[in-house]
C-alpha cells in the first residue's frame, strides 16, 4: 500500500462497531492483568502476551494488506506510534494493582479531552469557547478523581492520565498514517515495540534485584519472573490473541471513521470496569468517584458533540 492508494472510505457505523468490539475485547485484558499483577510482573506478561500475539497479526497484516505493507516509507512512524503506545498501556497497566478497576477506566477516559487538545496543537483544528469550558470542565472531573488533597494521595493516579495523553497522541499518530498504512501492519508493529521493550525490561528486572517493593505498582512493574502455574500461563498467552484482535480493532475504528464519531463508544469500557471491579473485587465508586466520573465523561461527550456540530456552526 503506498501514498498512490485510493482515498480511505469512511464508514461511521462500522467504525462504531469495531471500536465498542475493541473496547470489549481490551476490558476482558485489564481483568486478566489485574488478577495476575500481585504474583507476576508486568514485563513477563507482556513478553508472553506479544509472542503469542505475533502469528495472529502476521496472519492478519497478509489478509488485509499483504506482508509487503509492513514495509512502507511509514515503517518508521509506525514504530515510533507503536513507542507511544507502550507508554500508554504500561502506565495504564500497572495502575491496576493500586486502583479500583472504574477509576482508572474513569481517569483514562482524559483522553477524548487530550485527542481535542492535541488537534488544535497538532492538527490546528478549531476549537470553539464552549468546547475550551468542556475541556477545563473535564480536567476538573480528573483532579477529583486524582484527589491531591488527600489524607493519603495516591500518585499511581497520575498513571491513568498519563496513559490517557499518550494514547490520544497515538490516535492522532492514526488518523495521520491510516491513509496510507493498514490497521494490521499499525498492530503489527505496536506489538513488535511491546515485545522489544518487554525483553528489555525482563533482562534488567527480570532476577528480581529490585523486586522488593512495597506499593503495588511498582511491585508490578518491578517484580522479577515467577514460574506461573499452567493456568496462569495460559491466561498470560490469552492476552496475546486479545491485543491482536483489540490494536486491530480500535485502529480499524480510527482509521474509517472520523474521531469525533467513534470516541464517545470508548465510554462503554467503564460499563465492563464497574462490573469486572465489583464482580471479583467488590469494588465499588464511592459518592466522589462517580462525581468525578460524571463530569469527566459528561465533558468528553460535550465536547466531541461539539466537534460534529462546529462544521455548521462554529463552536
Amino acid at each position: 500500500m503506498t501514498a498512490l492508494s485510493p482515498p480511505l472510505r469512511r464508514d461511521s457505523a462500522k467504525g462504531v462497531a469495531f471500536l465498542v468490539a475493541g473496547v470489549a475485547v481490551f476490558s476482558v485484558q485489564d481483568l486478566i492483568l489485574k488478577l495476575l499483577s500481585g504474583d507476576y510482573p508486568l514485563h513477563q506478561a507482556m513478553v508472553l502476551r506479544s509472542l503469542t500475539a505475533i502469528p495472529f497479526l502476521l496472519a492478519l497484516v497478509h489478509y488485509e494488506a499483504g506482508l509487503k505493507s509492513l514495509f512502507t516509507p511509514g515503517t518508521g512512524a509506525m514504530i515510533r506510534r507503536g513507542g507511544i503506545m507502550f507508554l500508554a498501556y504500561t502506565a495504564y497497566y500497572i495502575a491496576l494493582p493500586a486502583l479500583p478497576m472504574a477509576t482508572t477506566v474513569a481517569l483514562y477516559f482524559s483522553a477524548p479531552l487530550f485527542i481535542t487538545l492535541l488537534s488544535v496543537l497538532i492538527l490546528k483544528e478549531h476549537v470553539g469557547p464552549r468546547r475550551w469550558l468542556a475541556l477545563l470542565a473535564g480536567f476538573v472531573g480528573v483532579v477529583i478523581m486524582v484527589r491531591p488533597t488527600g489524607a493519603v494521595f495516591e500518585w499511581a493516579a497520575l498513571l491513568p492520565v498519563l496513559s490517557g495523553f499518550a494514547y490520544a497522541l497515538s490516535m492522532i499518530s492514526a488518523r495521520r498514517l491510516g491513509v496510507t498504512e493498514s490497521a494490521a501492519a499499525l498492530a503489527f508493529w505496536g506489538n513488535a515495540v511491546f515485545l522489544a521493550a518487554a525483553l528489555v525490561m525482563s533482562a534488567i528486572l527480570g532476577t528480581g534485584a529490585y523486586g522488593d517493593q512495597a506499593h503495588p505498582s511498582l511491585a508490578f512493574l518491578l517484580r522479577g519472573w515467577a514460574m506461573p502455574t499452567a493456568f496462569d500461563a495460559l491466561l498470560m498467552m490469552s492476552c496475546g490473541i486479545i491485543a491482536a484482535a483489540g490494536l486491530t480493532l480500535l485502529t480499524q475504528a480510527y482509521r474509517i471513521a472520523e474521531a469525533s464519531v467513534v470516541t464517545p463508544f470508548e465510554y462503554t469500557g467503564l460499563l465492563w470496569s464497574v462490573i469486572y471491579g465489583w464482580a471479583f473485587w467488590q469494588q465499588w465508586p464511592d459518592a466522589t468517584a462517580w462525581g468525578g466520573i460524571a463530569i469527566i465523561i459528561g465533558a468528553g461527550l460535550y465536547v466531541l458533540w461539539r466537534e460534529q456540530t462546529a462544521k455548521a456552526q462554529p463552536g
